[in-house]
Protein backbone atom coordinates (compact mmCIF):
# COMPACT_ATOMS: atom_id res chain seq x y z
CA UNK A 1 0.00 0.00 0.00
CA UNK A 2 1.24 3.38 -0.81
CA UNK A 3 1.20 5.94 1.92
CA UNK A 4 0.56 9.46 0.86
CA UNK A 5 -0.32 13.03 2.35
CA UNK A 6 3.09 12.11 4.97
CA UNK A 7 4.55 15.11 6.78
CA UNK A 8 8.26 14.27 7.40
CA UNK A 9 10.04 15.93 10.60
CA UNK A 10 13.19 15.44 11.15
CA UNK A 11 16.08 17.19 13.62
CA UNK A 12 17.19 20.14 11.73
CA UNK A 13 20.58 18.61 10.44
CA UNK A 14 22.00 17.73 7.03
CA UNK A 15 22.14 14.23 7.99
CA UNK A 16 18.83 14.02 9.21
CA UNK A 17 17.67 15.87 6.19
CA UNK A 18 19.13 12.99 3.99
CA UNK A 19 17.92 10.01 6.06
CA UNK A 20 14.18 11.85 4.92
CA UNK A 21 15.24 11.62 1.11
CA UNK A 22 16.35 7.85 1.86
CA UNK A 23 13.21 6.72 3.39
CA UNK A 24 10.96 8.36 0.43
CA UNK A 25 12.60 6.88 -2.49
CA UNK A 26 12.58 3.50 -0.57
CA UNK A 27 9.27 3.42 0.67
CA UNK A 28 8.16 5.09 -2.56
CA UNK A 29 6.24 7.82 -0.21
CA UNK A 30 4.50 11.13 -1.44
CA UNK A 31 5.46 13.60 1.27
CA UNK A 32 3.64 16.85 1.79
CA UNK A 33 6.29 18.23 3.39
CA UNK A 34 9.25 17.88 4.91
CA UNK A 35 10.05 20.54 8.15
CA UNK A 36 12.38 20.65 11.20
CA UNK A 37 11.11 19.33 14.10
CA UNK A 38 10.95 22.69 15.98
CA UNK A 39 9.23 24.37 13.02
CA UNK A 40 6.31 21.86 12.60
CA UNK A 41 3.10 23.17 11.77
CA UNK A 42 0.89 20.64 11.45
CA UNK A 43 -2.11 19.85 9.54
CA UNK A 44 -5.25 17.68 9.43
CA UNK A 45 -4.71 16.74 6.03
CA UNK A 46 -1.13 14.87 6.42
CA UNK A 47 -0.13 12.09 8.85
CA UNK A 48 3.25 13.36 11.03
CA UNK A 49 6.09 11.09 10.91
CA UNK A 50 9.17 11.48 12.96
CA UNK A 51 12.13 10.52 10.96
CA UNK A 52 15.50 9.59 13.24
CA UNK A 53 18.87 10.61 11.59
CA UNK A 54 20.22 7.41 10.30
CA UNK A 55 24.13 8.18 9.38
CA UNK A 56 24.24 5.40 7.40
CA UNK A 57 21.33 5.74 5.22
CA UNK A 58 22.15 9.51 4.79
CA UNK A 59 25.89 8.31 4.03
CA UNK A 60 24.17 6.12 0.86
CA UNK A 61 21.65 9.12 -0.58
CA UNK A 62 25.37 11.46 -0.43
CA UNK A 63 27.07 8.16 -2.70
CA UNK A 64 24.16 7.78 -4.85
CA UNK A 65 24.82 11.67 -5.71
CA UNK A 66 27.76 11.61 -6.13
CA UNK A 67 27.57 8.93 -8.65
CA UNK A 68 24.39 10.22 -10.63
CA UNK A 69 25.35 14.17 -10.27
CA UNK A 70 29.12 14.79 -8.60
CA UNK A 71 30.56 15.68 -5.91
CA UNK A 72 29.86 19.35 -6.64
CA UNK A 73 26.18 18.39 -6.91
CA UNK A 74 25.99 17.39 -3.55
CA UNK A 75 28.08 20.02 -2.25
CA UNK A 76 25.16 22.27 -4.18
CA UNK A 77 22.88 20.67 -2.09
CA UNK A 78 24.63 21.31 0.90
CA UNK A 79 24.72 24.97 0.52
CA UNK A 80 21.20 25.20 -0.62
CA UNK A 81 20.01 23.12 2.51
CA UNK A 82 22.16 25.79 4.84
CA UNK A 83 20.30 28.39 3.49
CA UNK A 84 17.43 27.63 6.33
CA UNK A 85 14.94 29.30 3.59
CA UNK A 86 10.80 27.79 4.46
CA UNK A 87 10.48 25.37 2.08
CA UNK A 88 14.08 24.44 1.33
CA UNK A 89 13.36 20.74 1.80
CA UNK A 90 10.74 20.55 -0.80
CA UNK A 91 12.66 22.39 -3.18
CA UNK A 92 15.49 19.97 -2.52
CA UNK A 93 13.82 17.13 -2.82
CA UNK A 94 12.45 17.47 -6.56
CA UNK A 95 16.07 19.23 -7.78
CA UNK A 96 17.15 15.22 -5.86
CA UNK A 97 14.28 13.42 -7.72
CA UNK A 98 15.58 14.99 -10.97
CA UNK A 99 18.99 13.41 -10.34
CA UNK A 100 17.70 10.24 -9.81
CA UNK A 101 15.11 10.17 -12.54
CA UNK A 102 17.38 12.12 -15.68
CA UNK A 103 19.36 10.16 -17.80
CA UNK A 104 21.62 13.54 -18.69
CA UNK A 105 23.48 16.00 -15.95
CA UNK A 106 20.63 18.11 -15.22
CA UNK A 107 22.18 20.16 -12.39
CA UNK A 108 23.10 22.91 -15.35
CA UNK A 109 19.58 23.02 -16.69
CA UNK A 110 19.17 26.74 -16.03
CA UNK A 111 15.77 26.44 -17.91
CA UNK A 112 14.35 24.45 -15.36
CA UNK A 113 13.35 26.67 -12.54
CA UNK A 114 13.58 24.03 -9.90
CA UNK A 115 17.67 24.09 -10.96
CA UNK A 116 17.76 27.33 -11.50
CA UNK A 117 16.26 28.30 -7.67
CA UNK A 118 18.52 25.59 -6.16
CA UNK A 119 21.45 26.89 -8.11
CA UNK A 120 21.01 30.76 -6.93
CA UNK A 121 20.06 29.63 -3.07
CA UNK A 122 23.63 27.53 -2.91
CA UNK A 123 25.21 30.52 -5.03
CA UNK A 124 24.00 33.21 -1.95
CA UNK A 125 25.23 31.03 1.17
CA UNK A 126 28.75 30.17 -0.43
CA UNK A 127 29.21 34.14 -0.84
CA UNK A 128 28.02 34.24 2.55
CA UNK A 129 30.72 31.74 3.47
CA UNK A 130 33.77 33.28 2.44
CA UNK A 131 32.60 37.00 3.63
CA UNK A 132 32.58 35.13 7.36
CA UNK A 133 35.86 34.02 6.55
CA UNK A 134 37.08 37.35 5.24
CA UNK A 135 35.49 39.53 7.95
CA UNK A 136 35.37 37.49 10.87
CA UNK A 137 38.10 39.34 14.03
CA UNK A 138 38.90 37.42 17.04
CA UNK A 139 39.99 39.08 20.04
CA UNK A 140 41.96 37.10 22.82
CA UNK A 141 39.69 36.67 26.14
CA UNK A 142 40.95 36.78 29.45
CA UNK A 143 40.75 32.84 29.38
CA UNK A 144 43.49 32.88 26.35
CA UNK A 145 40.81 32.03 23.82
CA UNK A 146 40.15 33.67 20.75
CA UNK A 147 36.34 34.62 20.41
CA UNK A 148 34.27 35.85 17.51
CA UNK A 149 30.80 36.81 17.68
CA UNK A 150 28.73 36.10 14.31
CA UNK A 151 25.07 36.90 13.02
CA UNK A 152 25.28 35.80 9.59
CA UNK A 153 22.25 35.45 7.51
CA UNK A 154 22.57 31.38 6.81
CA UNK A 155 23.74 28.93 8.31
CA UNK A 156 27.37 28.98 7.33
CA UNK A 157 29.42 27.71 10.14
CA UNK A 158 29.91 23.96 9.06
CA UNK A 159 31.43 25.36 5.73
CA UNK A 160 33.77 27.84 7.45
CA UNK A 161 34.72 25.17 10.13
CA UNK A 162 37.48 24.03 7.25
CA UNK A 163 39.36 27.20 6.89
CA UNK A 164 39.88 28.50 10.49
CA UNK A 165 40.72 24.88 11.50
CA UNK A 166 43.59 25.53 8.86
CA UNK A 167 43.93 28.86 9.46
CA UNK A 168 44.62 29.11 13.29
CA UNK A 169 45.67 25.26 14.06
CA UNK A 170 47.87 27.05 17.28
CA UNK A 171 45.27 28.78 18.65
CA UNK A 172 42.43 28.26 21.46
CA UNK A 173 39.45 29.77 19.03
CA UNK A 174 35.45 30.05 19.30
CA UNK A 175 33.30 31.39 16.76
CA UNK A 176 29.78 32.00 17.98
CA UNK A 177 26.54 32.04 16.15
CA UNK A 178 24.61 34.72 17.98
CA UNK A 179 21.14 34.11 15.85
CA UNK A 180 21.19 30.46 16.13
CA UNK A 181 22.76 30.57 19.27
CA UNK A 182 25.42 27.62 18.87
CA UNK A 183 29.61 27.85 17.78
CA UNK A 184 32.51 26.19 17.25
CA UNK A 185 35.19 25.55 19.41
CA UNK A 186 38.46 24.38 18.44
CA UNK A 187 41.16 23.50 21.15
CA UNK A 188 44.27 22.88 19.10
CA UNK A 189 43.42 19.18 18.72
CA UNK A 190 39.38 19.10 17.35
CA UNK A 191 36.68 21.51 17.00
CA UNK A 192 33.52 20.42 18.57
CA UNK A 193 29.98 22.40 17.83
CA UNK A 194 29.06 24.11 21.43
CA UNK A 195 25.67 25.47 22.64
CA UNK A 196 25.89 28.66 25.03
CA UNK A 197 23.59 31.48 25.97
CA UNK A 198 24.84 34.23 24.91
CA UNK A 199 22.72 37.35 23.92
CA UNK A 200 22.93 40.80 22.20
CA UNK A 201 23.34 42.77 25.72
CA UNK A 202 26.14 40.65 26.84
CA UNK A 203 28.53 43.57 25.40
CA UNK A 204 31.31 41.10 23.87
CA UNK A 205 31.84 42.98 20.94
CA UNK A 206 32.37 46.24 22.68
CA UNK A 207 35.71 47.34 25.39
CA UNK A 208 34.82 44.85 27.65
CA UNK A 209 37.36 44.61 30.57
CA UNK A 210 35.87 41.91 32.20
CA UNK A 211 36.16 39.91 29.09
CA UNK A 212 39.20 40.22 27.05
CA UNK A 213 42.87 40.91 28.06
CA UNK A 214 44.29 44.66 28.39
CA UNK A 215 46.42 44.04 25.88
CA UNK A 216 43.82 43.08 23.47
CA UNK A 217 41.40 46.25 24.30
CA UNK A 218 44.69 48.33 23.46
CA UNK A 219 45.53 47.07 20.62
CA UNK A 220 42.27 47.74 19.15
CA UNK A 221 42.36 50.83 19.98
CA UNK A 222 45.55 51.19 18.27
CA UNK A 223 44.70 49.72 14.66
CA UNK A 224 41.37 51.52 14.90
CA UNK A 225 43.85 54.72 15.37
CA UNK A 226 45.93 53.69 12.59
CA UNK A 227 42.91 53.22 10.05
CA UNK A 228 41.38 56.27 10.60
CA UNK A 229 44.59 58.49 10.33
CA UNK A 230 45.24 56.50 7.11
CA UNK A 231 41.85 56.37 5.78
CA UNK A 232 41.56 60.09 3.21
CA UNK A 233 37.91 60.65 3.35
CA UNK A 234 37.82 62.76 0.49
CA UNK A 235 39.18 59.77 -1.91
CA UNK A 236 36.47 57.53 -0.27
CA UNK A 237 34.34 55.66 -2.95
CA UNK A 238 31.72 54.41 -0.56
CA UNK A 239 29.80 52.92 -3.19
CA UNK A 240 32.59 50.75 -4.12
CA UNK A 241 33.51 50.17 -1.06
CA UNK A 242 29.52 48.91 -0.02
CA UNK A 243 29.47 46.49 -3.06
CA UNK A 244 32.65 44.99 -1.62
CA UNK A 245 32.09 45.45 2.39
CA UNK A 246 28.44 45.75 2.49
CA UNK A 247 27.24 47.47 5.94
CA UNK A 248 25.97 44.61 7.53
CA UNK A 249 29.22 42.68 8.07
CA UNK A 250 30.96 46.23 9.55
CA UNK A 251 29.73 44.98 12.82
CA UNK A 252 32.24 42.25 12.79
CA UNK A 253 35.44 45.20 11.62
CA UNK A 254 37.79 46.04 14.82
CA UNK A 255 38.40 49.00 12.30
CA UNK A 256 34.79 50.16 11.08
CA UNK A 257 33.77 51.19 14.55
CA UNK A 258 36.27 54.42 13.95
CA UNK A 259 33.94 54.68 10.67
CA UNK A 260 30.92 54.65 12.49
CA UNK A 261 32.03 57.36 15.34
Amino acid sequence: MVRTHIHLSYDGSFEGFLTCIFIIFEEKLTVAAISYSEELQPDMFSKIEMVATDVEKANRVKAGLEKRGSEAVLKKIHHAFLSEQTGIEMKLLSFIKLIFTSKTPVDKDFSNPVVLEIAQVAKMVHREKHRMEAFIRFKLTKDDIFFAVIEPDFNVLPLILDHFEKRYADQNWIIYDLKRKIGLYYNLQQTNYISVEITKNSDLNAQNSDVYKTEELEFEQLWQQYFKSTNIKSRVNMRLHVQHVPKRYWKYLTEKSSWQN
